[in-house]
């Protein structure tokens, strides 16, 4: 332990500049890169109460000598946690800029709000090389220092996109969850607070061990497991409903099951709410879209149907649509048509890090042509983009009929469970054609509704 982080008489207390160091200590191997300075810097402010260390909400208290202080132990347990999260920084998710970010309200006080601190930041500056050259201020947001896991893309030269790695993503949701619980029910308190004896001047000091999510005195209901709830539903009509953003934030994700939920995720084919998700999982399940029937076919679909393709198929049939066809929305067809049912068409070349490995050239992408209100009619076109032995090479032309074909007869030997609670007999009052899709070409798909 560093010099000068030690337990005093007051229970365990020690001052934010000695939790600071401590905190250093801890986190000094942790796959997620943190700041020196989590507690002191900006936009941690000790006066409100609280700070958030990863997804954990620590509690300030002032003391008597008049110096802001914070338990070890909760210190001690943040880092725990956050140690324990596993980042792949390759399995990317897009945090902006998007075009509905000028639509959004101004940022109030030092709430996280984490998406539109870091869209600010580096607008203001002009991009993340140029913040990183002229500011030496820590850049932490929830402890965790964003800057240095911030990945900045450039499309044609003009259009700058900005990804964080998911496990990163998932964290800063679940602290601003966190945040909103503890602010709300702070509030809560204050509204029905009944002065029965003089109150204190210091602010009561949570029990040793405890993990406080809301205010230490005001805990909230915790998160409930999705139990399809909103199965049958019409996302057209449960979205004009008041009170369903506050519904589904009550919610766990029902993909990830561990953060909070904050999107209803919907069929576009067929219309039909699916199940409350983090945004992070939401991200993930969303197309690649180049053009409105043009996706590339990109390294998380190894996860949606391979690693993890029970799950993800289990979600995707919540679709009463898609349930009783047996098929997948057409995108997402599409783009298992060309990462498995073509999976054996794709050349392959020899990989510069070993003489004997080979490993799949470059990059895949699927298109479609057909009329999008009826997607029998359709023909997906899948092509390897980037090849050496022609750019643009195409794989295979696979009739919409056909893709569905296979699909079922890939499903009934890959989730089986997933494969028997489908089928045309399931429901009978489904339209004879889908409606159109409607295609999720701009990004903005951030937002609630």
């Amino acid at each position: 332990m560093s010099e000068g982080v030690t337990l005093d008489r007051t229970g365990g207390l020690i001052t934010l500049g000695a939790a600071d160091t401590l905190w250093a200590d801890l986190m000094a191997d942790s796959a997620v890169p943190t700041a020196s300075a989590a507690l002191t810097s900006f936009p941690a402010h000790a006066r409100m109460g609280y700070v958030l260390l990863g997804d954990r909400v620590v509690a300030t208290v002032k003391t008597g000598s008049s110096q802001w202080s914070v338990l070890e132990i909760e210190v001690r347990q943040a880092a725990a946690e956050l140690n324990a999260v596993e980042m792949d920084r390759q399995d990317l998710v897009r945090i902006g800029p998007f075009r509905s970010a000028a639509k959004q309200e101004p940022m109030e006080g030092t709430a996280l709000r984490w998406r539109q601190r870091i869209t600010r930041a580096l607008q203001e500056r002009g991009g993340l090389e140029r913040a990183a050259r002229e500011d030496a201020r820590p850049y932490h947001l929830a402890g965790i220092d964003w800057r240095r896991i911030l990945v900045e893309q450039t499309r044609d030269r003009t259009v700058r996109t900005w990804w964080l790695p998911r496990a990163a993503v998932r964290v800063l949701d679940a602290a601003e969850h966190t945040e909103t619980q503890w602010l709300h029910a702070a509030r809560a308190c204050q509204a029905s607070a009944v002065v029965t004896e003089p109150s204190s001047h210091h602010q009561q000091v949570p029990a040793l061990g405890s993990r406080p999510t809301t205010s230490p005195d005001c805990p909230t209901a915790p998160l409930r497991p999705y139990n399809g709830e909103l199965q049958g539903h019409l996302y057209s009509v449960l979205s004009r409903k008041p009170g369903t953003s506050r519904r589904v934030a009550g919610w766990a994700c029902a993909v990830c099951r561990t953060t909070p939920a904050t999107v209803l995720d919907h069929c576009h084919e067929h219309g039909y709410v699916r199940a409350p998700v983090c945004q992070s999982c939401n991200t993930q399940e969303r197309p690649d879209h180049l053009y409105s029937n043009d996706i590339r076919v990109a390294d998380h679909y190894r996860r949606l149907f391979d690693t993890h393709a029970a799950d993800w198929l289990r979600h995707w049939h919540r679709c009463p649509g898609c349930r009783a066809r047996t098929t997948l929305p057409l995108p997402h067809l599409a783009a298992w048509t060309a990462h498995i049912a073509c999976r054996s068409l794709r050349p392959t070349h020899r990989d510069a890090r070993s003489s004997r490995a080979r490993k799949p050239c470059g990059v895949l992408r699927v298109s479609w042509t057909g009329s999008h209100s009826a997607p029998r009619s359709c023909l997906l076109t899948v092509a390897v983009d980037f090849c050496p032995s022609g750019e643009h090479r195409v794989l295979a032309q696979v009739p919409y009929r056909e893709a569905a074909e296979q699909f079922r007869s890939w499903l009934a030997e890959t989730a089986p469970a997933v494969a028997a609670a489908a089928g045309p007999d399931r429901l009978d009052d489904l339209p004879t054609r889908p409606r159109p899709v409607i295609a999720d070409t701009s990004s903005d798909g951030l937002a609630l509704f």
